[in-house]
């Protein structure tokens, strides 16, 4: 399998280059030549490992199909390492939890950190560490969070050998139990940078540094935000994982409802559905900051500025560019590179926006892709969580309530519409008190996380702020 860039640059790659290096030389993102195939009598076979063998090998048997410079006996024990009950609290590793009638949540966020990015980040710990241990160098990781991204990287990376992390947040942004766990960790090689801006600043920053071809060599910069294919190629597993737990046969159809900022998570889905997953509809929710919903809704791309973004009480979901989109729309395209280089490199970064609502192609995000979207609210978020908690005894997080609540606006009688659980509650407390009264559940072990020491710098949205503090910490 070789891998190439959404611009067009001629170049292949094989799996582990494009795994430690992030971006392409041409600012474009990373996809397989081709989506692997699933057909019916393989889908019944993997419905077997499931059960029998378990999340580890079923993600070993997707995996396989998409990385072939890591021997299988290799890859099959890094699988096996990732997806462990002692990591994830159950053997089951993403368990569906019924609500009413056909609609689910997908448990993702009983890993270290409480989120759905423990999902892909654990892995990626282990895949990086391998890697750089076979080829004897040492990787910098540049990465930019709205939240959970952060924290799942810190852990998974936190004194793996070879690896140091730098990683942009946006300063005072996050929960108060969001910035306890990233900036409470003392590891010398986790390096944590509050931005006076917002995430897109963050964002921008991980992006201008990656397309410095010069820099990004001299120091070896690569990332773990979700425009590295090996996250969102982790990520697409549990698709597989919450269909089979949700059906008998193959011949049923899901839908799938996600929170979604950056397009990562839900990308995953586009890729499970163009293998073959009987997927009937992906289901985007937003929350106010609803530049996907407006796409879907209208055809329009547009980001906002700093001003604009919204400081709302899903904020892992705070995101007005969202980075992983550009993938969905080359395939939107048939795969126009040169085109897909005209919106992202040139339209975008010119006009803040592109317009397809008078293509073709765009019918073709709902008809042929199966996109929907959906918005949800401050108020929706309260009375989601509120009607949750009452009426089925579950507390949902904030995000999770947003994909509950537009998960009802596109639900088909006696179709299973598996929501994504993000994160869980106790990661934005303050909101949950404010819908139910009461604190939600908080596990032993981050007992006073709030109240330990902080290492953190803050710094304002300045590349060569950005360059000089990784280079002064490289050397």
């Amino acid at each position: 399998m070789l891998y190439l860039s959404t611009r067009g640059h001629p170049e292949r790659k094989h799996f582990c280059d494009i795994l430690l290096e992030g971006l392409a030389p041409d600012g474009g993102l990373y996809l397989p030549e081709h989506y692997p195939q699933v057909d019916d009598a393989t889908l019944t076979r993997w419905r077997t490992v499931y059960h029998k063998q378990g999340y580890s090998e079923l993600a070993f048997e997707i995996l396989s199909l998409y990385i072939d410079d890591i021997p299988a006996a290799d890859l099959n024990a890094l699988c096996h390492k990732t997806y462990t009950a002692a990591i994830f609290g159950t053997g089951e590793i993403v368990p569906l939890r019924h609500l009413e009638n056909a609609l689910w949540l997908e448990a993702l966020s009983n890993g270290p950190t409480l989120a759905f990015k423990d999902m892909a980040m654990q892995l990626l710990g282990n895949l990086f560490e391998y890697e750089l241990k076979r080829r004897g160098e040492q990787l910098n990781i540049l990465g930019a969070t709205s939240g959970d991204t952060g924290s799942a990287a810190e852990y998974a990376m936190r004194g793996k050998e070879g690896v140091r992390v730098f990683m942009t947040s946006p300063h005072g942004r996050m929960s108060a139990f969001q910035q306890a766990q990233m900036f409470s960790l003392q590891d010398a090689n986790i390096h944590n940078i509050a931005i006076e801006g917002v995430f897109d600043d963050c964002q921008d920053i991980v992006k201008a540094v990656s397309n410095d071809l010069e820099f990004k060599r001299k120091y070896k910069i690569g990332t773990v935000n979700s425009i590295n294919w090996a996250r969102l190629l982790a990520q697409v597993v549990y698709y597989f994982a919450g269909y089979i737990q949700a059906t008998e046969t193959n011949d049923q159809k899901v839908s799938f409802t996600v929170p979604s900022g950056n397009f990562g998570n839900v990308c995953a889905g586009h890729v499970a559905r163009s293998m073959g997953l009987p997927i009937d509809k992906l289901v985007v929710a937003t929350n106010e900051n609803n530049v996907l919903d407006e796409f879907f809704r209208t055809g329009v791309y547009r980001v906002r500025t700093s001003a604009d973004t919204h400081e709302t009480s899903s904020p892992s979901m705070d995101i007005s560019k969202a980075s992983n989109f550009e993938r969905f729309i080359f395939d939107l395209l048939g795969r126009d590179g040169a085109r897909t280089q005209a919106l992202f490199g040139d339209t975008l970064a010119q006009q803040g926006r592109f317009d397809l609502s008078a293509d073709p192609a765009f019918v073709q995000a709902a008809q042929r892709y199966g996109f929907v979207s959906g918005q949800s609210t401050h108020a929706d978020r309260l009375a989601t969580i509120r009607e949750t908690y009452q009426r089925f005894g579950v507390t949902i997080d904030t995000h999770t309530a947003d994909g509950v609540k537009v998960a009802r606006e596109h639900f088909i009688p006696g179709e299973p519409m598996v929501v994504l659980e993000t994160a869980l509650p106790i990661k934005f407390a303050e909101t949950i008190v404010e819908a139910l009264g009461h604190p939600p559940e908080r596990p032993a072990k981050f007992a006073g996380i709030e109240d330990l020491p902080k290492r953190v710098r803050v710094m304002p949205a300045d590349v060569a702020q950005i360059k000089a503090y990784i280079a002064q910490h490289c050397d």
